[in-house]
């Protein structure tokens, strides 16, 4: 079969799955150096990709704000026109090879607009977006973890799969804005460790007074930085937080962009979180993560990599993959104790490791 000279790949969100989806991009540039290789992504998730040596072009789409000027309006023309001239211009481009990673009908939608002699998605796809390939979808093991689920997609392409890293490219200005949080709270003596309480669903999310008791026993007994950190509608939550605390904590919330963000986690020691997109980002950076998990399954999208600790309940009902709950026990059932054992053990396997 002829090397595919222009490849697309769809992923569109969230963050977290953008960052899944880095291995297989690489995998596939290994395999295809020549290859133009552009890649859809929606507007919160495009900085991770946005950069990244492997990729011509990035298609940013602003689907969300489009739906809001239609459905709130004012702006309903303006939308109306910017979503077609960006339709337009995709289906402009001609590529041999389209691959549809997130297997939804928004992402089914943008690979039948775009024009491509293959079409490949992953099997398991939902809300009828498998109607958009051209090939029979790409059996895949959904007990297995999110990354590995795509890169059996490379394998299935002939790519060779072996040799990946996952690094989320961080320019000069976001690494210097780190240095300059450095300079500005004085660390560097001792480990930072970054915390990131929050989560998009009710269910993911931990006691906020937990999280303060925890940060104060990590600054105390293990000799550490504390950084809080998350959106800017996460702000009032965390100062809630670092107010309740007794040892001293820095509110970061809304104060990093996601590659200023990913270069904070490079140079942290640790980051402890709920599941959510921080926490891939941490990972791909090679920052250590104690993970807690309720409702969602770790070996599906846990932290990936040896360095990580996931914390769990384990009850019988977990996981759910429920965005609401009453009673939340398998979140609540998780102790400040444990969660703080977990965290000495990463910083000690932390040190132990060579620069």
């Amino acid at each position: 079969m002829k090397a595919p000279e222009r490849i697309l790949i769809v992923k569109l969100s969230a963050i977290g799955d953008v960052v899944h989806s880095l291995p297989f991009l690489e995998v596939v540039k290994r395999t295809w150096p020549q290859a133009r290789i552009d890649w859809v992504v929606e507007e919160a998730a495009a900085p991770i990709v946005l950069g990244h040596p492997a990729l011509d072009r990035v298609w940013v789409s602003r689907r969300k704000a489009w739906q809001r000027a239609l459905t709130k309006g004012p702006g309903r023309a303006a939308a109306v026109r910017e979503a077609a001239a960006f339709a337009g211009a995709l289906r402009r481009e001609r590529y041999d090879l389209v691959v549809d990673l997130q297997g939804l009908f928004k992402s089914g939608v943008v690979t039948g607009l775009a024009r491509g002699r293959r079409k490949v998605g992953m099997s398991g796809t939902r809300e009828g977006s498998a109607f958009f390939l051209t090939e029979a979808p790409v059996p895949v093991d959904y007990e297995i973890h999110a990354i590995l689920r795509y890169l059996e997609v490379g394998r299935a392409l002939g790519c060779d799969t072996s040799v990946w890293d996952g690094v989320i490219p961080v320019g000069e200005k976001d690494r210097e804005e780190v240095e300059r949080l450095f300079e500005e709270h004085r660390w560097g003596l001792r480990p930072l460790v970054a915390l990131n309480p929050m989560a998009k669903w009710a269910t993911k999310l931990w006691e906020p007074e937990r999280f303060g008791a925890l940060a104060d026993r990590i600054g105390s007994e293990l000799q550490a930085d504390i950084a809080f950190t998350g959106g800017p509608e996460d702000r009032g939550v965390i100062e809630a937080i670092v107010g309740g605390m007794s040892h001293p904590a820095a509110n970061l919330a809304g104060r990093t962009g996601l590659k200023t963000l990913a270069w904070l986690y490079r140079r942290a020691a640790l980051l402890i979180c709920t599941d959510t997109g921080p926490m891939h980002m941490a990972a791909s950076m090679g920052c250590p993560v104690v993970a807690l998990f309720g409702p969602t399954a770790p070996w599906r999208t846990g932290p990936y990599g040896l360095l990580h600790r996931v914390v769990r309940t384990g009850i019988a009902c977990s996981p759910c993959f429920r965005k609401r709950c009453e009673e939340r026990t398998c979140m609540r059932g998780i102790t400040v104790e444990s969660v703080f054992a977990a965290a000495a053990e990463a910083l000690q396997v932390r040190q132990e490791i060579p620069a």
